[in-house]
């Protein structure tokens, strides 16, 4: 079921809490009687002081040859709160109007027009209430606090809710009508605060963990929408779309808990692992207007008889619906453009491929009179492939002939459409011309395609290379959240003049905290591999020295379709073992990563296990023949995908590597989640031999005893403990030497902060004592004696 309170009050209330821009210089009156010639004594002492202290800063940085100053980043650090990145998670309310939350917790609103910053809600009322979730109502009158937080998966919790009057201070419980204290799913705020502190419920056919209206089961949270939310509201909250989300047939897994009762526990949910039988869903429409009126929206012909998912729901205007529906074997997709009012769908482009179809969650950009949309598609270009690029699909009325142009072309990637404003003939998107490792904001011309404009390439430098962005209704302002690769910041921009700006958080504190640490520089190269120009990153020690030998530890992070060299700001247990060992750690984008055209991305199917294991292979070849790194102190870390390829390396190519860990690593595709594990793979055929780790293991060369540490959540949700138990059994039979770390009732990622810590100080511990240099004592000889 889905509670959704959609509030309103009357008109808003002027505030009394402006906080101005300037700080008032007014210190309060002064006294009459002062003891000047004590003052002026003491500020000759204060003046002497520093002058030493700063005389000892520069005689020590002599004497230390040119080192940086600050201690080594710890791993306590990255638990304190000034060493974590604060996201004031802004966004509009208005053409005018942002809110945004203050390091310190505060709910603010910033006017841009004039230029004032008004205090909506005091961090001491999330501390009363215990609250760590919120969401302010559209007309500012309410908040919705969330507490006693449990999360389920990787996007979804359950949560008790009050809603707060900003104005009157009333608290009252969000409750369905038959029940106190009611832990909730989910609750939102619809579009328009049109009702006051009022619930309904939108469907009466939802059983807990079979059916489900509006909210995700498993595999559409983790595999297809990506997000708890399976409902879209209707740009005026006249009606809501939502998904229907059958699992009764779907097989279940079990999750045990070993911990905190007598006998040990469990929970079983649907887990559709690869050909197994997949929930079925349907798409419907209510109307909010009393009627309950509700109309289902079908698949296309194509798909009325064949297993599909759906992978994109957006409201395009009030009546109008675009939906995207994608086969089970994720090459053919089909976006259709749906009229609610009599639940017809017109199909308005098809996608197929050879191997499968990445950007399936891509909402497309509409004309206000629906007679033009703008997606990405993949556009070839020369021999280096397709790479996806905006395309203009226009004269979609019957009888006209469809039109298609392309706006952007290159050896680069549009990452993300943003906004087409009519008015200007103005798309907005993000896109990796400047490198793939970039996301900057562009403006193209609809009409003519060859005015295209940087907005963000000539700010703030090389600081912030890696953006996201939010426009404004009215496209006039943007919210630019520079993501890296320096500290990140959030800025507030006029589009007609990009130089003048308004910060909103600029990560002060952090920035303080790091004045005082030597974190790691980054160096990033480009390396040949099998005719492919692949991106290879570097962390090393500030002052590392080339003339030494340096261990390498190769971190593989990232999943197929993912990228792991992005100019993205990152302070992790990596910073630490580098900063503090002066490990130099490698990153590598080989084969099956994204945002380097499809011919890369693709050259994984039917393959996992294989290619990617042999780029890292010829990466590491490469790096090793560089004077400052010593080709006997090597190790690998992966998790997941990144784990079950540094399985791979681990036992294949053992003479390379001195260590390594897998977190969570997949061994069997068979046993992974369908949607995922079939894109690559398409459909289970009845052998195993391609699914499994031990299929690709065709020269085990583990002479000397393996330094392997497995660590696996007994609570994994995504990847279950069942994969590291099948790749403990394989290495008991094959008599390779491991270590097995588990974490009882603990997930996919470690919800307790104890246990991360102690996970992450387990792995710094490991790889600190695999590359300690061996001390060989030589024989004292007489003049030692002497």
């Amino acid at each position: 079921m889905i509670w959704n309170p959609a509030l309103l009050f009357g008109q808003i209330l002027t505030r009394q809490f402006i906080i101005h821009h300037l700080l008032s210089s007014d210190t309060g009156p002064i006294g009459g009687d002062k003891n000047w010639k004590g003052i002026g004594i003491s500020l000759l002492v204060i003046v002497a002081v520093l002058s030493l202290i700063g005389l000892s800063i520069v005689l020590l940085s002599k004497d230390d040859g040119g080192k940086p100053f600050g201690s080594h980043l710890t791993l306590d650090d990255l638990f304190q709160r000034n060493f974590q990145i604060h996201d004031p998670d802004a966004k509009w309310i208005s053409d005018e109007e942002i809110i945004f939350r203050s390091w310190d917790g505060d709910i603010m609103k910033v006017n841009i027009r004039i230029n004032e910053t008004e205090l909506l809600l005091k961090n001491t009322t999330f501390a009363t209430f215990k609250a760590s979730k919120f969401a302010v109502s559209p007309d500012l009158n309410f908040v919705l606090l969330g507490y006693d937080v449990k999360q389920v998966y990787q996007h979804s919790f359950l949560a008790s809710y009050l809603i707060y009057n900003l104005y009157t201070r009333e608290v009252r419980e969000l409750n369905p009508p038959e029940v106190s204290d009611s832990v909730l799913q989910f609750a939102s705020w619809g579009v328009h605060g049109q009702q006051l502190s009022s619930s309904w419920r939108l469907t009466s056919s939802g059983q807990e963990g079979i059916i489900l209206n509006g909210i995700t089961d498993w595999l559409y949270e983790e595999e297809v929408l990506h997000t708890q939310v399976a409902h879209w509201w209707a740009p005026e909250s006249s009606r809501l779309a939502y998904l229907t989300i059958n699992d009764s047939l779907v097989p279940n897994m079990l999750l045990p808990r070993f911990t905190g009762s007598l006998y040990p526990r469990g929970k079983e949910y649907p887990y559709p692992k690869m050909g197994q039988i997949n929930p079925t869903v349907r798409l419907y429409v209510v109307s909010l207007d009393g009627s309950s009126l509700t109309t289902e929206l079908r698949p296309p012909d194509s798909f009325e008889k064949s297993e599909y998912y759906i992978t994109m729901v957006k409201w395009v205007t009030q009546d109008r619906l675009s939906v995207r529906w994608v086969n089970r074997a994720q090459n053919v997709s089909i976006l259709s453009l749906c009229d609610v009012t009599t639940g017809d769908c017109a199909k308005k482009h098809v996608m197929t491929s050879e191997k499968w179809l990445d950007r399936q969650n891509e909402e497309p950009v509409f004309s206000e009179d629906c007679t033009a949309f703008f997606i990405t598609m993949p556009l070839k270009h020369g021999g280096r492939g397709a790479f996806n690029h905006i395309t203009m699909i226009s004269n979609q009325s019957d009888g006209q002939e469809v039109n298609l142009r392309h706006l952007t072309s290159g050896s680069w990637e549009v990452s993300t459409i943003l906004a087409y404003d009519e008015s200007t003939n103005s798309l907005y998107f993000l896109s990796t011309e400047e490198g793939s490792t970039q996301r900057q904001l562009y403006r193209v011309s609809t009409v003519d395609p060859f005015h295209k404009d940087c907005l963000t390439c000539s700010l703030f430098k090389s600081k912030c290379t890696y953006y996201d962005t939010i426009l404004s209704p009215n496209y006039q302002h943007v919210l630019l959240n520079c993501r890296g690769p320096g500290i990140p910041q959030t800025t507030l921009h006029s589009l007609s003049d990009m130089n003048k700006h308004k910060p909103v958080a600029m990560n002060t504190v952090l920035r303080h905290a790091l004045m005082n640490r030597t974190i790691p520089k980054w160096e990033r190269r480009t390396v040949q591999i099998n005719d492919f120009a692949l991106r290879l990153e570097l962390l090393l020690p500030i002052s590392l020295d080339e003339t030494k030998e340096h261990p390498l530890l190769l971190i593989l992070d990232s999943a197929p379709g993912g990228q792991a060299v992005s100019d993205l700001f990152s302070l992790s247990w990596d910073s630490v073992l580098v900063s503090s060992d002066s490990v130099i750690v490698a990153r590598l984008d080989g084969r099956g990563s994204g945002f380097q055209g499809q011919r890369v991305l693709h050259d994984v199917h039917q393959r996992l296990g294989t290619v990617d294991v042999q780029d890292q292979i010829d990466a590491l070849e490469h790096l090793v023949r560089l004077p400052y790194i010593d080709g006997n102190r090597v190790g690998v870390y992966g998790k997941a995908y990144g784990g079950f390829l540094a399985s791979l390396l681990l036992l294949s190519h053992s003479s390379m590597f001195q260590c390594g860990i897998a977190v969570a690593p997949i061994t069997n595709w068979r046993l992974y989640g369908s949607a995922h594990a079939e894109k690559y793979f398409g459909s289970a055929a009845k052998e195993d031999h391609k699914y499994q780790i031990s299929s690709l293991l065709s020269n085990i060369t583990s002479q000397s005893p393996l330094n392997f540490h497995i660590i696996h959540g007994t609570a994994d949700a995504t990847v279950h403990f069942q994969h590291s138990a099948e790749l403990v059994k394989l290495l008991s039979a094959l008599n390779v030497n491991y270590t097995l770390q588990i974490f009882p009732d603990e997930g996919h990622n470690m919800a307790a902060t104890k246990s991360q810590h102690y996970m992450l100080h387990s792995v710094l511990t490991f790889f600190k004592l695999c590359f300690e240099e061996k001390q060989v004592v030589a024989p004292q000889t007489s003049k030692e004696v002497d």
